[in-house]
């Protein structure tokens, strides 16, 4: 009996070491430098989300550790994922994703997806546009959807996001909101590079795409912008006057969101502290500039209610996917 209370004395205090420990090292975070991965080229929407997150924490003195930022492209953001993989428990190696994350594992482009992820905080939203030449027989994007309910192939559509990602599938999701049947069928070309040099060429009849690609070309007189994915119309010079799908009387928003995320299996202190730091980030004058100049819109959520966020979307995206044929999730 004596040598069980002793042995249950010892695991005891091994148990008080432990928490002590763990409590001190929680303490003590950030106690290095982070790498901020962005798992596209430079200059992309993930590399300038990234490299603003760091410049606002650290300017404001929210995280005062480095936070660089190393850009792992390849694969739609399938590299840069499987490199978070390798930082297991690391609470110093973060990433930031959008619609992608969940695309690519949707459609089969890699097993690994959001769940092999820890969310922390979505931050920012921006929407997709849909723009056809200045000389374009199509008004409005009603026009565009009896023309594809008529025939599915009689409208050639185009974006920058490879067949099934985001460009994609925000139009494919607004024809199938305005009752076009066989959406399968609408043309869609993948450009790498210059989407809107094809678009005013002639190559395609609508391009789908980001807000800010369709700023200059709108200024200029040389586009159309029919509608935004917006939920509600963007305060945001020009664009202020294009109508959204709902305007329309499509009922649909597509929601390209940002966000950060931390490698699987972070501790819950230190999810809980970089969350609040991303939280009193998102409250800041600096962060309010940097989204008024690129013209995103603050949508802070935190941890658990971007995680909900994701696994609803995902199944939204699945949907979408299994009627197109594209859906390949294993």
């Amino acid at each position: 009996m004596k040598r069980k209370s002793t042995l249950s004395a010892g695991l005891f205090a091994l148990l008080a070491v432990f928490f002590l420990v763990s409590s001190a090292m929680a303490a003590d975070f950030p106690a290095r430098p982070f790498e901020f991965i962005a798992p596209g080229g430079a200059g992309g929407g993930w590399d300038t989300t990234a490299r603003l997150s760091a410049k606002v924490l650290g300017d404001t003195g929210i995280i005062t550790q480095p936070m660089p930022v190393i850009n792992k492209p390849g694969g739609g953001g399938g590299v840069g994922l499987a490199y978070m993989q390798k930082k297991k428990a690391d609470p110093y190696s973060l990433i930031v994703y959008s619609p992608p994350l969940l695309l690519i594992n949707l459609t089969g482009q890699t097993k690994l997806s959001y769940r092999d992820l820890t969310p922390l905080a979505m931050l920012i939203n921006d929407f997709g546009a849909f723009a056809v030449p200045k000389d374009s027989p199509y008004q409005t994007i009603g026009d565009v959807m009896e023309a594809l309910k008529k025939d599915p192939k009689a409208v050639k559509t185009g974006g920058n996001s490879s067949f099934g990602s985001m460009d994609h599938i925000q139009f494919l999701q607004a024809a199938k909101a305005a009752g076009v049947k066989d959406i399968r069928e609408i043309p869609y070309i993948a450009f790498q590079e210059g989407p809107m040099a094809a678009l005013m060429g002639g190559h395609i009849d609508l391009l789908s795409t980001g807000m800010a690609e369709t700023v200059g070309p709108l200024e200029a007189g040389e586009i159309r912008v029919l509608a935004l994915t917006a939920p509600q119309r963007v305060d945001a010079g020009v664009l202020g006057q294009v109508p959204t799908l709902k305007e329309a009387g499509i009922d649909t928003t597509f929601i390209n969101w940002r966000g950060i995320f931390a490698a699987p299996g972070v501790g819950a202190d230190e999810k809980v502290y970089l969350t609040e730091a991303l939280r009193k980030m998102s409250e800041t004058p600096e962060w309010d500039e940097v989204c008024l100049k690129n013209g995103w819109t603050k949508a802070f959520m935190e941890s658990e209610a971007f995680a909900a966020f994701l696994e609803k979307t995902n199944e939204e995206y699945k949907d979408l996917l299994t009627e197109i044929g594209l859906f390949k999730a294993q």
